[in-house]
């Protein structure tokens, strides 16, 4: 992953001048800003590398001064990014939280002081944000299973051995995933068409603790013929184990995220698939809502989730995700969610010509 990025300090961005500070002491209402925290870049490149510049787009067009910062897994620096950001003026939070705890304690203390706020990406459970734009994470676990399960019949697995790699057990995104993998697991457990291996949630999506933990299921189970790991980092996390087994390219890993070393994984044989999810689309309907909010203005959404905590229905946006296989790679870099300069390295490039990428 390209984490060289990954500085608090290079991820601070501001349009125009964020020291501008709200309304002033005659009562006037107080200058629209818009302001994000990012959670890491070190669990997924995506958050630098598209979820940032899209926002920073759309908020550029609008006219709207924002402050997008990114907490780099730091849960004290999230609520210190979050005080600063409320401080300086923002009429509008948008957050990914870091676990639900975190989050809601931000969220909590924004409405306090007057601040609309939306979950991005992430639900907060029992936040209470006024709006959350995510992706139909259900139906993501779902294409991860599917996606499994028919890289496993191309390679006439027999009752194959699958291992699970959850993702971190704070965020509430894991848990709708591991609904919609096992709905299609589950089955084939009963059945007796696959076999129920070891499964692990990794800790904060951490990527070194998920190769960790799959050198353990390993050792232990070492018939593990299918891996469904929760993205793409973790899911090249276990193709390292099995690279140091010759085990690449012969069990399937499923990943998630689309993100350039997932796909290269995909192009080199050793991942099965990934699920795209539009970054961009995702972004813009975040930045719509907020814009909105900033101008002191609501939008009508059609979705609606249940805070499980809460019980709250929660205003949603949701989008519909992707599978991506091999002879899918093409469409992520023609939608410029990543770009063939990026892909197309020197040991992919035959492969890249192969698809049409060049």
């Amino acid at each position: 992953m390209r984490r060289g990025i990954a500085t608090l300090t290079a991820a601070i961005v501001a349009a125009g001048s964020i020291a501008a500070c709200g309304g002033d002491e005659s009562g006037e209402a107080p200058i629209p800003k818009i302001a994000v925290i990012l959670p890491d870049s070190a669990t997924s490149d995506r958050w630098e590398t598209a979820d940032r510049k899209f926002l920073e787009s759309a908020f550029t067009n609008a006219g709207i001064p924002f402050d997008i910062q990114n907490a780099q897994g730091d849960k004290t620096a999230f609520q210190s990014i979050a005080d600063q950001q409320i401080t300086n003026g923002a009429t509008v939070l948008m957050i990914v939280n870091l676990d639900s705890g975190t989050g809601k304690a931000v969220l909590d203390k924004a409405r306090a002081k007057g601040v609309a706020t939306i979950d991005y990406d992430r639900l907060t459970l029992g936040g209470g944000a006024e709006y959350y734009v995510s992706f139909d994470n259900v139906a993501v676990g779902r294409l991860q299973g599917e996606g499994l399960q028919r890289c496993l019949t191309a390679l006439k697995a027999t009752k194959p051995v699958i291992a699970e790699l959850h993702g971190s057990p704070t965020d509430n995104n894991a848990t709708l995933f591991k609904e919609g993998y096992q709905s299609v697991l589950n089955p084939l457990y009963a059945s007796g068409a696959a076999v129920k291996g070891p499964e692990q949630p990794v800790p904060d999506w951490d990527n070194t603790q998920a190769g960790k933990l799959f050198e353990q299921m390993l050792t232990q189970t070492p018939n593990i013929r299918g891996v469904l790991a929760a993205n793409d980092g973790i899911g090249n996390a276990v193709i390292q184990v099995l690279k140091r087994n010759n085990l690449n390219g012969k069990v399937p890993v499923t990943g998630q995220d689309a993100d350039v070393q997932g796909l290269q994984n995909i192009l080199a044989g050793d991942q099965c698939m990934t699920v795209y999810k539009a970054i961009e689309e995702e972004a813009n309907a975040a930045a719509k809502l907020a814009i909105s909010l900033a101008k002191g203005e609501r939008q009508a959404v059609t979705g609606k989730v249940t805070d499980p905590e809460s019980g709250r229905e929660v205003p949603s946006v949701l989008l519909t995700p992707r599978a991506i296989f091999r002879q899918d790679v093409k469409s992520v870099v023609v939608d410029g969610y990543v770009t063939r300069n990026e892909l197309c390295t020197d040991t992919f490039a035959a492969a890249c010509q192969e698809l049409g990428i060049y």
